[in-house]
């Protein structure tokens, strides 16, 4: 019950996207594809779908890589201040996206990345850090150390036991953190917000567009978030069933 209350709403969205009607109405009267067609037709809804893709992508690839630097660094390094630096690593999960949007408006107006694509992507990339940091850190805590304690004593170097082994054993973890990632920023919309400038993510195109008017357009675009959403979480669930199938 609790979770058909949670989903429903986001599942009205659904049929209501196959709707014949000129206006978002469920249940729908009849079934049609004229807000597919909608909006598969426009160049500016194509515009941002691809922008967007194009962001969550650099996103997952630059969250993934420091990310797990950092969580090497983390669970890995001995030094004064690691409690500190996991805290501020940390520290945009808890903090309102919101504040963390305003200071990336005022250090980017200084460095004049407002209206920039890659600006987008960077502060996205802040947001997901600490994801993979967390995702990453807790498969290294439960690495098994004789693993990479016997390459080395078989003669291998360090380099090359972090490169064949342990990123090897956290491989799981790494995609699930790139797959999570990728949504986060995919959905993102506060930040887009402050610092797109004329760069329209898919969610602040979405956000303009139904500040105006209630275009239902917006209803298929909805229904395609809900699906990669979907299909990333189906990726992580089937990475890691098949890690613990073949350890």
């Amino acid at each position: 019950m609790v979770f058909g209350f949670l989903m429903l709403p986001t599942l009205v969205v659904i049929p209501v996207s196959f709707s014949s009607s000129q206006y978002l109405q469920f249940p729908p009267p009849g079934f049609s594809l004229q807000w597919y067609q909608r909006y598969l037709g426009s160049p500016v809804w194509l515009q941002a779908t691809f922008l967007s893709f194009k962001i969550a992508i650099t996103t997952a690839a630059l969250a993934t890589v420091l990310g797990t630097m950092a969580a090497f660094g983390i669970v890995r390094g001995r030094y004064r201040g690691k409690m500190l630096v996991s805290t501020m690593l940390l520290a945009p999960l808890v903090i309102p996206t919101i504040i963390i949007a305003i200071g990336v408006y005022d250090w980017y107006s200084q460095l004049r990345l407002i209206g920039s694509w890659v600006g987008i992507a960077i502060a996205h990339t802040m947001l997901a850090l600490p994801l993979v940091l967390t995702i990453v850190g807790a498969a290294l805590r439960t690495l098994d150390p004789t693993l990479e304690q016997a390459a080395l004593g078989l003669g291998a170097n360090h380099l090359r036991v972090i490169w064949h082994i342990t990123l090897a054993l956290i491989q799981p973890a790494m995609v699930a953190s790139a797959l999570f990632a990728f949504v986060l920023s995919f959905d993102e919309l506060i930040v887009a917000m402050f610092i797109g400038g004329v760069n329209m993510t898919l969610p602040k195109r979405m956000f303009d567009n139904i500040r105006v008017e209630i275009d239902p357009t917006i209803a298929p675009i909805s229904t395609l978030l809900i699906v990669i959403s979907c299909l990333m979480l189906y990726g992580v669930q089937h990475v890691t069933r098949a890690y613990r199938r073949n350890p």
